[in-house]
């Protein structure tokens, strides 16, 4: 008989977490989640498997139970530490949700190791769980649009036999335009088989057109879910740009690009920006960047705001945001757009063609 105990797994609290279903679905996730893009694995972030795993505890202990990764980011390796980093947390597979996404590759340059052919994406998928160590997933996504290379009824087949051989149990969309997204609806109607349930694209302050316009009558039509990317704009809401690029920033480890950046335009207003919402999430008694992640998750079509953290400290600063939501009063969001000014237009009525206008008048 083996000597080794069995892992002990800690009661899951969730705070004051709150939990949305995952678009149409019976899943119900984090408000926040943690994702590994730029954090785990990639040559600016997190290579150790120790340090990944205290900010996947981290994020658990505050009640966040949704993890993200994808096959492209740092060309495996986020899979890799990821999946190791797990195995030392305290809590089990089957309690947090985990998603990895398909389409860009993992660094291999062979033909078919991108795309959304049915070759890619179910070896692609395989290749995917053997990195992480794991089954399966929860969620799958197309990590952006293949539309011109392959044809969507041979996507929409493909993420469903992931679902089918017990792979992936829902699968969505990253990055898709509202009519990609439409159309593998459709072909997923036609078919009858299950269609994509979410999206992750970008969503700040500051990136607002795609979810709050564009994917509007997604919404209506179907329910649809998001679980947003870069929600504090890659850290530019937080505030710690304000007075320049700090050298131990994201920014500040590619020195030439950040000061082509800072230097545009849109980026010295964006700054402004962020100097006025101090002053209300001061007023609020938090932090922008508190305020800026508690904005993000008061729009009610936003399932997750995926997180980015190299150190356990910076998911407990962001947790605090959840404090700061139940302020944002209608009053508080009207002084923010005030300053943001920069709401997207809503897609109106489609127009009636001249003929169909023509025909009701000799009804009339």
């Amino acid at each position: 008989m083996s000597s080794q105990q069995p892992r002990q797994t800690k009661r899951f609290e969730p705070k004051n977490m709150l939990f949305r279903y995952l678009g149409d679905t019976g899943l119900k996730v984090s408000v926040l989640g943690l994702g590994g893009w730029l954090t785990y694995g990639s040559e600016n972030g997190v290579q150790e498997v120790e340090q990944t795993a205290a900010c996947l505890q981290e994020a658990w202990d505050h009640g966040i139970n949704f993890f993200d990764t994808a096959e492209v980011y740092a060309d495996g390796q986020s899979e890799i530490i990821m999946g190791r980093a797990l195995k030392q947390c305290n809590f089990e597979r089957d309690d947090c949700i985990i998603s990895t996404k398909l389409m860009l590759g993992d660094g291999h340059a062979f033909p078919n190791n991108q795309g959304l052919s049915r070759k890619h994406i179910i070896e692609g998928m395989r290749r995917s769980l053997k990195r992480l160590e794991l089954d399966w997933v929860d969620v799958v996504y197309a990590h952006r649009p293949d539309f011109w290379s392959t044809p969507m009824e041979e996507t929409v087949r493909a993420f469903n036999t992931l679902i089918d051989q017990g792979l992936a149990h829902y699968w969505g969309t990253s990055e898709w335009s509202a009519f990609e997204i439409e159309h593998a609806h459709h072909v997923a109607s036609r078919l009858g088989l299950q269609p994509p349930v979410v999206e992750q694209p970008e969503y700040n302050c500051f990136a607002r057109d795609r979810v709050e316009a564009e994917y509007a009558p997604l919404y209506k039509l179907y329910n649809y879910g998001t679980t947003v990317w870069s929600p504090l704009a890659q850290g530019v809401l937080t505030g710690k740009y304000n007075d320049g690029v700090p050298a131990d920033s994201r920014f500040g480890t590619v020195a030439k690009r950040a000061a082509s950046m800072f230097n545009k335009p849109e980026m010295k207003a964006n700054i402004e920006k962020v100097r006025k919402l101090t002053t209300i999430a001061e007023s609020l008694g938090g932090s922008v960047g508190s305020l800026a992640l508690a904005w993000a998750i008061k729009n009610p079509h936003v399932s997750v705001a995926i997180l980015g953290a190299t150190k356990a400290s910076q998911i407990t600063e962001n947790v605090k945001c959840l404090d700061l939501y139940p302020k944002l009063t209608p009053k508080i969001m009207k002084e923010i757009e005030k300053i943001l000014d920069n709401s997207p237009k809503m897609p109106g009525p489609i127009p009636r063609s001249r003929a169909a206008m023509t025909f009701n008048k000799a009804l009339l």
